[in-house]
């Protein structure tokens, strides 16, 4: 595959894909590149209860790259206390991923996890039996925690080997950009110009709406975002929303001819087995949002609908599975002070990928009322579990979904509320129709989004040093 600049026009996308994972994918195989992959943040994540969007993205890549038929791969990791960039062995970097999905309960049945089984008890309950607004989320084992904290200290502290010992001409290959806002960790690619840095970019959203985020990340994903132009020998998106936008943004920033590849992110293999509802929720009527509590995701306006629909009697419940994130008060206050909210919205913290899966396969409905994405993981899950969405109408939500969806405009609060009020009927029709759009959905397979990659990863290699 030639390398793609874009230079042209962004092409349509045939290759997409949404349906990898976390666990190994078969078929898959890396290519004959080397690639040393940093794994610096995934690290971090040893002490977080569960995985967001980026995890998993960058979790796939890692097994890939870093799994048994990888060896000659290496990992990268940024080590603190003066030690610096350091080379670590594919295998020991796989087996600390194995133990940090394995504490997420990446492969743990459903019913054995305490938070999906908290969330059946309070969906099951009666109006009457439910005085408060339900939070449940994981609980922190000590033994764990000082397990994981260790493990985090270690790599902290491993000697290794020099960043400068890359094989010639490797690619480095940052998923997450993870300190690329530090020039610190990125000076030695200054020394080493036959090393190729290939970057996924997840989207730069803090630039373009930095009202939904904290202050300091519009100017620190500012840096990122002009430090992948300046090292990146390529760069690999999730949506073609996100390559037009970079391919603008390299453009202003000296960089016109920036090779960007557009592979869909994949889904957890959980998504695409068959699944049966959990019989203790046949007859439940609810909806799942899924996603950080943060101001872009537009839970504010979902709360609001909930209290019209409490107003009305017999509301179906919300399930709100997501970490509370960043400049979220007034959504805080609904879900800790509003009454009427109390006995139909639950809120979920810490739930396993399968739990999740189990989750979706009884609602109504996932609800993706977001007013910006670079791509929206969790439709591309629904999407493969054959659970009806209900998303906002933005580009890349109809670059992911295309017919099969339902959409409304994240500021019709009106339109949302009466989408919602449909597929909450017992024999709603137009959720049935949705569900019959969703079998002419295009999935592609989690091994085509690796092939993808590494055909990328090939032809960036082939190219002359920096």
């Amino acid at each position: 595959m030639a390398v793609q600049s874009f230079q042209d026009g962004v092409p349509a996308l045939t290759d997409s894909v949404s349906s990898a994972g976390m666990q190994s994918i078969e078929g898959a195989r890396p290519g004959s590149q080397k690639v040393v992959y940093d794994i610096t943040r995934l690290v971090t994540r040893a002490l977080n209860p569960s995985p967001n969007g980026i995890d998993r993205i960058d979790f796939a890549l890692a097994r890939h790259f870093l799994g048994a038929s990888a060896k000659q791969n290496e990992a990268l990791i940024c080590t603190c206390l003066g030690l610096g960039l350091r080379l670590a062995p594919a295998s020991v970097a796989a087996q600390t991923i194995t133990d940090i999905e394995t504490y997420w309960n990446e492969f743990i049945d459903p019913q054995a996890d305490e938070v999906y089984e908290a969330l059946v008890t309070a969906l099951t309950k009666k109006e009457a039996q439910a005085p408060s607004a339900p939070r449940v989320k994981r609980g922190l084992r000590a033994d764990i925690v000082i397990e994981n904290w260790r493990a985090v200290r270690q790599w902290a502290f491993r000697p290794g080997r020099s960043v400068m010992d890359v094989p010639e001409g490797a690619i480095y290959f940052n998923a997450s950009q993870f300190l690329l806002d530090k020039q610190w960790v990125l000076h030695w690619l200054d020394r080493r110009r036959d090393v190729k840095p290939v970057f996924f970019v997840h989207d730069l959203l803090p630039i373009d709406y930095p009202e939904f985020f904290r202050p300091a990340e519009t100017a620190q994903h500012l840096i990122r975002m002009r430090n992948i132009c300046r090292y990146g020998a390529g760069v690999i998106v999730g949506s073609q929303a996100v390559a037009r936008r970079l391919q603008a943004f390299a453009a202003e920033n000296g960089r016109p001819d920036m090779a960007i590849c557009v592979a869909r992110p994949p889904v957890s293999p959980a998504f695409e087995a068959p699944t049966a509802q959990d019989p203790r929720l046949d007859g439940i009527n609810y909806f799942v949002v899924c996603g950080t509590i943060e101001p872009r995701k537009n839970h504010l306006m979902l709360l609001k609908l909930w209290r019209e629909l409490a107003s009305r009697g017999s509301p179906p419940k919300l399930v709100i599975v997501g970490k509370r994130g960043w400049l979220n008060e007034n959504v805080l206050d609904l879900l800790n002070r509003s009454r009427p909210l109390r006995p139909c919205v639950i809120e979920a913290g810490g739930l396993s990928t399968p739990g999740l899966r189990r989750l979706m396969s009884g609602a109504r409905a996932l609800l993706m009322p977001s007013f910006a994405e670079g791509f929206g993981l969790p439709i591309a899950e629904a999407m493969a579990a054959k659970v009806p969405v209900i998303a906002s109408d933005i580009e890349v939500f109809r670059e992911i979904g295309g017919d099969a969806l339902e959409y409304v405009d994240p500021l019709d609060g009106l339109g949302w509320l009466a989408a919602v009020e449909a597929y909450a009927k017992p024999d709603s029709a137009r959720r049935r129709e949705a569900i019959g759009r969703l079998a002419w959905a295009k999935l592609s397979r989690g091994r085509d989004f690796l092939a993808r990659v590494d055909e990328f990863l090939t032809s960036v290699g082939r190219t002359q040093v920096r």
